[in-house]
């Protein structure tokens, strides 16, 4: 199925049936005026699965969801911003007791609760605000809880990052949805900076985290705003199966509309992130085809959308289609760069400004009106290959520089 296939709805990480969720602040940030806190949670054990970071340095919480998630099952996730827990000593003991403080609050155990952080690397974290403020998290539970969850995880985001869909398996109605947070340090190996999903599907685990992982690879293992991976991504999913659909137990029909679920919510979720990249005006999507595989036309897709140059371009409105044969040529991709076409794409409308590997001539009043709109998609054939592939990105901006250069102070 495609992504016009599905239909999308209000409600995110709570729009599946069987979820509630809520977002406080507890006082782990100073700005009293944001959320820090959030909580998500299924009325009853879930099927669940999840990815993670492939930095050699990881989040403590990292650690600990692994370990709960051994058995393929979960049934609520905490998660805290302000503070990475990260390279701190007593990390894995606090990312432990958030999940004991969380489990004696909902009544259930503590290895059916994943745990994840976000903020400052290398800084202790204080579990006091977590623990005093779990009661008032946990009154506040909600199946409208979804965006004040969603607001609880950002750190430099400035938009809520949230989408579900709806589809049948079966004849029997389901939804997906999620939150995701990313603005910065964003050029994942597995997923996104952190992403948490919910069905009311009825799939096993294996099934789940095979759909979890196919998926990733052609949304958020595609995204990149500044080329650093960071220590604490993760993207979850839990399965309710509540929807009373039969269990996907195998590849087939079933499986793959579930699948293409997850593909349409996590697309969604990591267009979001990328157009909202720290100090970024513009979504930036390259889209290449006629590759021989799909590997090449990912890496090649993903090498335009990573050059800090083709990103300062975007930034200035500037055609230089140069920089974007710069980066194919670099990608490490077996292309004929003589072959290559670029055209440039927005709501302005198209135009052709590389063909067959040289320069072509064009207006750059038009050029300019192309490049200033906030969404840009760079429109690349390496060939006549039957492959293609989509990376996003964001342009590169003076403020993206300002935001990291005092983050931490």
């Amino acid at each position: 199925m495609q992504q016009s296939d599905f239909t999308f709805l209000p409600g995110g990480v709570t729009a599946a049936r069987g979820f509630s969720a809520a977002g406080i602040h507890c006082g782990i940030r100073k700005n009293k005026q944001k959320r820090d806190l959030a909580l998500i949670k299924a009325d009853a054990p879930c099927a669940a699965a999840a990815v993670y970071t492939q930095n050699l340095v990881q989040g403590a919480p990292i650690a600990v969801t692994r370990r709960h998630l051994a058995d393929g099952r979960a049934q609520a996730v905490i998660v805290n911003s302000g503070n990475a827990n990260t390279c701190n000593a007593d990390g894995e003991e606090k990312a432990e007791a958030m999940c004991v403080l969380a489990a004696a609050q909902l009544g259930i155990a503590p290895e059916d609760v994943i745990v994840a952080s976000t903020g400052v690397i290398g800084q202790p974290l204080d579990i006091a605000p977590i623990r005093d403020g779990l009661p008032q998290l946990c009154g506040a539970l909600s199946a409208q809880g979804s965006s004040d969850a969603a607001e609880a995880i950002m750190t430099t985001d400035t938009v809520r990052k949230e989408a579900a869909v709806e589809f049948t398996l079966g004849g029997v109605q389901c939804r997906l949805g999620g939150i995701c947070k990313g603005s910065g340090m964003i050029h994942p190996n597995m997923a996104t900076m952190l992403g948490f999903l919910t069905t009311d599907a009825a799939i096993s685990p294996e099934m789940l985290h095979r759909a979890l992982s196919e998926s990733i690879q052609d949304t958020f293992n595609m995204v990149s705003v500044d080329g650093d991976t960071s220590t604490n991504d993760m993207v979850c999913v839990l399965a309710s199966g509540a929807a009373g659909n039969a269990r996907i137990e195998a590849a087939g029909p079933d499986y793959e509309t579930f699948r293409d679920a997850l593909l349409a919510v996590n697309t969604r979720l990591c267009k979001m992130m990328a157009k909202d990249g720290e100090g970024a005006t513009k979504l930036v999507v390259c889209r290449v085809s006629g590759a021989q595989d799909a590997a090449t036309a990912k890496i090649c897709a993903k090498s335009v959308i990573t050059s800090s140059l083709v990103k300062a371009a975007m930034f200035g409105a500037d055609a230089n289609w140069g920089r974007v044969l710069c980066a194919l040529g670099y990608a490490g991709a077996d292309i004929d760069v003589n072959a290559v076409d670029v055209d440039f794409v927005s709501q302005a409308g198209r135009i052709a400004v590389c063909r067959g590997g040289a320069g072509v001539a064009f207006d750059e009043g038009i050029a300019k009106q192309v490049l200033t709109q906030d969404e840009i998609l760079v429109d690349v054939t390496v060939g006549q290959g039957p492959a293609s592939a989509e990376a996003f990105g964001c342009d590169l901006t003076y403020d993206y520089v300002k935001i990291n250069g005092d983050y931490r102070t």
